[in-house]
C-alpha cells in the first residue's frame, strides 16, 4: 500500500450534525490507538469530549474539544467540534486548522439536507474530507440510497469504499472495495479477515467498478485500463486515492459503527495513508514551507487556573515558552487532551498547543516572530452573521461591569457571539446563531465568570410621524421677581416625505424674533421630538418659525427654547400623529425543498416577498428576498429552522419605516405607555 507518512503531527477535525456520533467516534478513536485504557459514555459524562459542564448537563458539544494520540508511530489531533447549527464558527475555524475533515453522519436519507452547509463550507476551502457513515449497526435504508441523498449536497464525487455485509437485518462486517477483502466486526477490537460472501460478491464487483470509474475521472492512465479491461494494481489505486484526496477532487465514503468501534481501525488506517501533511496543507494555505515560524490561533479559552489559553496549529516552525509570537511572549506551552493540560517545551511542525496567557492575542490571529501577516490569512472566515439576539442586563446591578467582562471573553472565546450596547434604546444586546448558543451563553457566563444574567426579547426601534400640516401658537411667560421669562413663537409643523428626518427653518421678519434666539426655538423643537406624543421619537418632520415677539428684559434662549417645546406638546396632538415600524430587507438561503415553506413562513408574519432565484454556487438551494417587520424577526430564525431541517438561514439590514395601524399599532402604542408610566413611578 502507498504511504502518505507525514512530517509533523497531523491533525484530523471530527464534524456533522447534532447527535450523530463525533464524541462517540474521538473516544474510539483514542481508546483504539492506546490514548485512553477504556472507553468513556456521552450519556454518563465520562468522554474525553464534552467535559464542560455545559456540554454535560445538556449531554452534547457545546465547544471543540481536543484529543492527541498516537498511531503506528504518527501523532494525530483529533478535533471534535460541536454538531448544532448554532454552533457551526467552532467547526468552521477548527476545519481550516486540520488537514482533513471526517464528516460523521447518520445513514438517514432524510438527515442528508442538514450537511449542506458543511459540504460546501469545505469545498470553498478547498480542505480535504471524507465521510463516515455511523450507526450502520442500526441502518434501515440501503447505503447507496443515502449516499444519493448525500451526493446532492456535494459538487464533489462521494466515492464509497466500501460495501456492508448484512446477516439478516444487521450489518456484521463490509468488503473493501480497493483491496477486495471482506472483514467481520468484533465489538472492541479490530476486525476478523473474511472471505466475500458469495451473496454480496456482484454488489462488491459493482461497487468497485463505479469507485474506479470515479477515479479514472481524474486520471488517464487508470481510464486507459478501465477500457482496456486491466485490473489496476492495489498500491496504484490507493496512491491515486490520496492523491485526488489532497487536490480536493473526491470524497470517500467509509462505514462503520463508533459506539461498537465498527469500521474505526479501517478510518484510523485510511487517515494515516491519505491525510496530506502539515507541510501539504500549508501549501494549500498559500504558506511556503520554508521561513519563519507560523501558527494559526483557531480557538481562545478563558480556563480557571491557566487563564487565557490561545488554541494553536503550527504550520511552520516551533513555538516555545518564552518566544515573541505576534509581539506577545508565549507564558507557556501545553498539550491538551480533554479538560487535561501537560506542560510541554515546545509544540513543533503541525501540533496543536495551547499557548498560555497571551492577552492580546485574538481566535483567527496569525502568529509569526516577525509579526508580519502570511498572505492566506485571508482564508480565515469572518464571524458569522447574527440572525438572533437577547436584551441581557446582570441579576444583581453590582455586577454590571463583570458582565461587560464576560462578555468580552466569551466573545474572544467564540467570535459568533457578540455584543453591543444599544444607547437609543438603552439595552445591551447578545447577538448570535440561535436560541440555543445564546443559552450556552448565558450558562458559561454563570459557570465561568460568576455572573448571573437576565434576558429579555429586543426592543423594536418604533418611530412615529405626522399625517397633517398645523399652525401653532405658543407663549411661555413667568414673573418671579426681578428678571422674568418671555418667550413667544408662531410655528407650522408639517409632515415630510417617508426617510427625510427633521428640518427647522424661520420666515420672521422684521426683527419679531432676534436672531440669536432661533436656535433656541431649533432646540426647544428638537428635544421634544426625542419622544412624541405615542411614546417614541418623531421622524418626518418639519418645523417653521414663521412669527413670534420678544420683551427687551424678560426673553432669553431658554424662554423660547420652552416656548418652542410648549408648540411641539399643543401641536403634535393636532396632526395626526402615526406609528411607524422599521422593515427589514431579508435574505433567506433555503434548500429549493422548503422554499414554499419560507413563503408561508413570511406570510404568516406580515411579510412582502419580493421573488427569490437560485442561491449563487449552491445547487439546489434558493435566495428568498422578503421584506419583514422588524418585530417579526426576532424569533425568525427558529421557525426557519424547524422548517427546513435546521439549515436555512439569512442575513438582514434595515430597509425603510412603515406606518403601521390597527390593531397591532395599539398594542404597540399600549404597551410603550405602560412602560412610560412604571418609568414615571
Amino acid at each position: 500500500m502507498a504511504s502518505a507518512l507525514a512530517n509533523g503531527t497531523r491533525c484530523a477535525a471530527l464534524v456533522g450534525p447534532y447527535q450523530s456520533g463525533k464524541t462517540t467516534l474521538l473516544e474510539s478513536l483514542l481508546f483504539a490507538t492506546g490514548a485512553i485504557p477504556r472507553k468513556g459514555s456521552v450519556k454518563d459524562g465520562t468522554a474525553v469530549g464534552d467535559s464542560t459542564p455545559e456540554a454535560r448537563a445538556g449531554q452534547r458539544s457545546t465547544e471543540l474539544s481536543i484529543g492527541q494520540t498516537e498511531f503506528l508511530g504518527d501523532e494525530w489531533v483529533f478535533v471534535d467540534c460541536p454538531g448544532s447549527i448554532e454552533l457551526a464558527q467552532e467547526a468552521y475555524n477548527a476545519i481550516l486548522a486540520a488537514d482533513v475533515a471526517v464528516i460523521v453522519c447518520e445513514p438517514l436519507v432524510e438527515r442528508a439536507v442538514g450537511l449542506a452547509p458543511l459540504f460546501r463550507f469545505l469545498q470553498s476551502r478547498k480542505v480535504p474530507h471524507m465521510v463516515f457513515l455511523n450507526k450502520m449497526d442500526t441502518a434501515t435504508q440501503p447505503v447507496q440510497t443515502v449516499l444519493e441523498a448525500l451526493q446532492t449536497n456535494s459538487d464533489l464525487p462521494l466515492l464509497l469504499r466500501q460495501v456492508p455485509i448484512a446477516d439478516g437485518e444487521n450489518n456484521t462486517g463490509y468488503v473493501d472495495l480497493v483491496s477486495e477483502r471482506a472483514y467481520k466486526y468484533k465489538p472492541g477490537e479490530a476486525s476478523d479477515l473474511i472471505s466475500i460472501p458469495d451473496a454480496f460478491a456482484d454488489d462488491e464487483q459493482m461497487a468497485r467498478q463505479v469507485m474506479l470509474e470515479a477515479l479514472a475521472d481524474f486520471d488517464d492512465s487508470l481510464l486507459e485500463k478501465l477500457l482496456e479491461d486491466v485490473v489496476p494494481a492495489t498500491d496504484e489505486v490507493y496512491e491515486q486515492m490520496s492523491k485526488d484526496l489532497k487536490e480536493g477532487l473526491i470524497v470517500p465514503v467509509f462505514l462503520g459503527a463508533a459506539e461498537q468501534e465498527h469500521g474505526v481501525r479501517r478510518l484510523l488506517k485510511a487517515l494515516r495513508h491519505e491525510t496530506p501533511s502539515p507541510d501539504d496543507s500549508a501549501m494549500r494555505l498559500g504558506i511556503e514551507t520554508n521561513g519563519e515560524t507560523v501558527a494559526h490561533v483557531f480557538k481562545t479559552l478563558h480556563a480557571a487556573q491557566a487563564g487565557k489559553l490561545s488554541i494553536t496549529r503550527i504550520w511552520r516552525g516551533a513555538v516555545s515558552e518564552g518566544d515573541n509570537m505576534g509581539g506577545t511572549r508565549v507564558g507557556s506551552v501545553l498539550k491538551l487532551m480533554g479538560n487535561q493540560q501537560k506542560k510541554e517545551s515546545k509544540g513543533g511542525l503541525g501540533n496543536v498547543v495551547a499557548l498560555g496567557r497571551m492577552d492580546e492575542v485574538l481566535t483567527g490571529d496569525i502568529l509569526t516572530p516577525s509579526g508580519k501577516t502570511p498572505e492566506y490569512v485571508k482564508t480565515i472566515p469572518s464571524p458569522l452573521t447574527p440572525v438572533y439576539s437577547f436584551a441581557i442586563q446582570a441579576e444583581n446591578r453590582d455586577d454590571e461591569v463583570k458582565l461587560t467582562s464576560a462578555l468580552k471573553k466569551l466573545n474572544e472565546e467564540d467570535p459568533a457571539l457578540s455584543y453591543k450596547h444599544d444607547n437609543e434604546l438603552h439595552q445591551l444586546l447578545l447577538k448570535g446563531q440561535g436560541e440555543i448558543h445564546l443559552k450556552i451563553a448565558i450558562e458559561k457566563m454563570q459557570n465561568k465568570f460568576g455572573v448571573r444574567a437576565k434576558t429579555e426579547k429586543p426592543k423594536v426601534p418604533y418611530k412615529e410621524t405626522i399625517k397633517k400640516t398645523v399652525s401653532q401658537h405658543a407663549r411661555f411667560k413667568r414673573q418671579t421677581g426681578g428678571h422674568g421669562m418671555f418667550g413667544d413663537v408662531h410655528v407650522d409643523i408639517k409632515p415630510l416625505s417617508r426617510g427625510e428626518g427633521f428640518s427647522f427653518s424661520d420666515t420672521v421678519v422684521g426683527g419679531n424674533i432676534p436672531k440669536q434666539f432661533i436656535p433656541a426655538v431649533e432646540a426647544g423643537a428638537r428635544e421634544f421630538l426625542s419622544e412624541g406624543i405615542l411614546g417614541f421619537p418623531v421622524v418626518d418632520i418639519s418645523v417653521t418659525l414663521t412669527d413670534g415677539q420678544f420683551h427687551a428684559v424678560d426673553s432669553n434662549e431658554m424662554s423660547f427654547k420652552l416656548a418652542a417645546r410648549e408648540a411641539m406638546k399643543e401641536g403634535l396632538p393636532k396632526c395626526e400623529p402615526v406609528l411607524l415600524e422599521p422593515i427589514l430587507k431579508v435574505d433567506i438561503d433555503v434548500p429549493s425543498e422548503f422554499t414554499n415553506k419560507v413563503h408561508g413562513l413570511v406570510s404568516g408574519r406580515r411579510g412582502q416577498i419580493l421573488g427569490f432565484d437560485t442561491k449563487e454556487g449552491w445547487s439546489n438551494w434558493d435566495t428568498v428576498s422578503v421584506l419583514l417587520p422588524q418585530a417579526e424577526v426576532h424569533d425568525l430564525i427558529i421557525d426557519l429552522r424547524t422548517a427546513t431541517q435546521g439549515v436555512a438561514t439569512f442575513i438582514s439590514e434595515f430597509d425603510h419605516l412603515q406606518e403601521l395601524s390597527g390593531r397591532e399599532a395599539d398594542i404597540v402604542v399600549q404597551e410603550q405607555r405602560q412602560k412610560m408610566g412604571e418609568n414615571s413611578n
